[in-house]
């Protein structure tokens, strides 16, 4: 791609017309600055964005945000929406983690009340999270448990003492999507997802303890509890193995599915099968089961959370108690309606990468959040500043409802660790005041903030556009990785 085969339709708006390449049914559209569009340049995630505008069925546009880099299939950061009944659903763009989100819990603790005791609670926090390649958790399942938290999501961790209602009602789908059937699953995949409940995982994965640093919407920080000096906490990971594996047995039975439905693909790892189709709805179900285990993962890891705050500040007399903002995921497909051309449409929308970003007054948005809007949670990458954003009526009408979902990488994993050690950057971040717990050296320098864009241009991108408004800014006290 050349820059000069975009049309810029506005500061933050590119266009690639239908007509660029014969087998684009729809226009494929990108949010970036210039700065942003020029980097992307330099990988394959423009042409991933191309490919994704042929699938059948697809409405309106194939659409990228501006954290946009190459992944599997669709690229990192896109958006596509494929109509109901006969419109394709794709493994590549829902992504391998089904359901990797972030939750933000908040305390009542100031940041000047906590930084004494950062490194008791970063230990305690590492020991009761586990995190890294594989590692299982406190929490084992029974093939008959498994199966339940893939049905129930976090309704099972309610019902088993690990949440309250306030968690499912401030959880995106109330932390458990409807249709999920376990015998679209594999028993390879039950197995890996049996002991990893309550853990991190590995890569950009990670738990970090945050203070709000700046307030920029007062009304909307109000409705999420949101203050300056404020301690809160992000978690980032998603189903782990047992996502992991579903996503792998579907795009291998996906392969034969295209030659039996007659779908022609310019990349096979676009794979894909038609809704109305038995492979279709068996993949719909299974997905749904890694997104229930990924909402109930992260509830039981908010569990910890406050098991390790309340072992260290309730002995000091010191708040302890630790509430949800929200949870969201971004990696999922969901079946939403819009309006296009004129009519009421249902769709599956693939956001890989992508935030649900859902304006004021839908029923979909928590009632005490409803006349804001719904929260979208934007971490940086590690040592960065993250960001709260609200979703706007301009995203329901431009983005099928989506924002952005972090910073996006720049650099490999090879090629950050080739420009810095984990121990270097390790006392970078303690030179800086931010406590690092983290089991793999090798891990941590993957994730140097310089093999990330900036985020603060990506969230200044999606504002300006008006797909999503800021709300706070908050910086790193203590970082987990795995």
């Amino acid at each position: 791609m050349r820059k000069s085969d975009l049309q810029r339709l506005s500061e933050y708006l590119w266009e690639i017309p239908a007509d660029y390449r014969a087998d684009m049914r729809v226009p494929a559209r990108l949010y970036a600055s210039e700065a942003l569009l020029d980097e992307v340049l330099h990988d394959r995630s423009l042409e991933q964005l191309i490919n994704v505008a042929t699938l059948p069925g697809i409405q309106k546009y194939a659409i990228a945000m501006p954290d946009i880099h190459q992944g599997y299939g669709f690229p990192i950061g896109g958006v596509a929406a494929t109509a109901l009944p006969d419109g394709v659903i794709s493994p590549g763009g829902i992504g391998y983690d089904i359901n990797c989100g972030v939750r933000l819990l908040a305390s009542d603790l100031h940041e000047d009340e906590a930084r004494p005791y950062l490194e008791d609670l970063a230990t305690l926090l590492y020991q009761y999270c586990p995190s890294g390649v594989g590692r299982g958790g406190h929490f084992p399942l029974s093939k008959k448990e498994i199966e339940r938290v893939a049905v129930e999501g976090a309704r099972w961790c309610l019902k088993n003492g690990y949440a309250d209602e306030d968690d499912l009602l401030h959880t995106e789908e109330g932390g458990c999507i409807e249709g999920a059937d376990p015998g679209a699953v594999s028993k390879e995949a039950r197995d890996r997802g049996r002991e990893q409940l309550g853990t991190l995982g590995a890569g950009n994965h990670f738990l970090e303890v945050d203070v709000v640093r700046t307030i920029y919407d007062g009304a909307a920080a109000a409705a999420f509890g949101l203050f300056e000096g404020q301690v809160v906490v992000q978690i980032h990971c998603g189903s782990r193995g047992y996502g992991h594996q579903i996503a792998t047995d579907y795009v291998r039975a996906f392969q034969s599915a295209v030659h039996k439905y007659g779908i022609v693909l310019p990349d096979r790892e676009l794979v894909c099968a038609p809704l109305n189709t038995p492979e279709g709805r068996d993949y719909l179900a299974a997905m749904r089961c890694g997104a229930n285990f990924a909402f109930a993962n992260r509830q039981m890891l908010a569990f910890q959370v406050r098991r390790a705050f309340e072992d260290v500040f309730l002995r000091e007399g010191l708040p302890w108690e630790v509430r949800q903002v929200y949870d969201v995921a971004h990696n999922i497909g969901k079946i939403e309606q819009y309006e296009i051309d004129g009519e009421q449409r249902t769709v599956c929308v693939h956001r890989k990468g992508a935030t649900r970003a859902f304006g004021p007054g839908r029923p979909e948005v928590p009632a005490d959040y409803r006349h804001v809007g719904q929260p979208v949670l934007v971490p940086g990458s590690m040592g960065t500043a993250s960001y709260v954003l609200v979703g706007t009526n301009d995203a329901m009408l431009h983005t099928f409802g989506s924002s952005c979902h972090g910073a996006g990488r720049h650099m490999s994993r090879r090629q950050a660790r080739k420009a810095i050690g984990g121990n270097t950057l390790r006392e970078q971040l303690e030179k800086r005041g931010i406590v690092v717990r983290a089991g793999s050296l090798r891990g941590l320098s993957e994730e140097a903030p310089f093999a990330y864009k900036d985020v603060v241009e990506v969230v200044d991108v999606v504002e300006k556009a008006g797909i999503a408004r800021k709300v706070a800014r908050l910086e790193p006290l203590a970082v987990i990785k795995g």
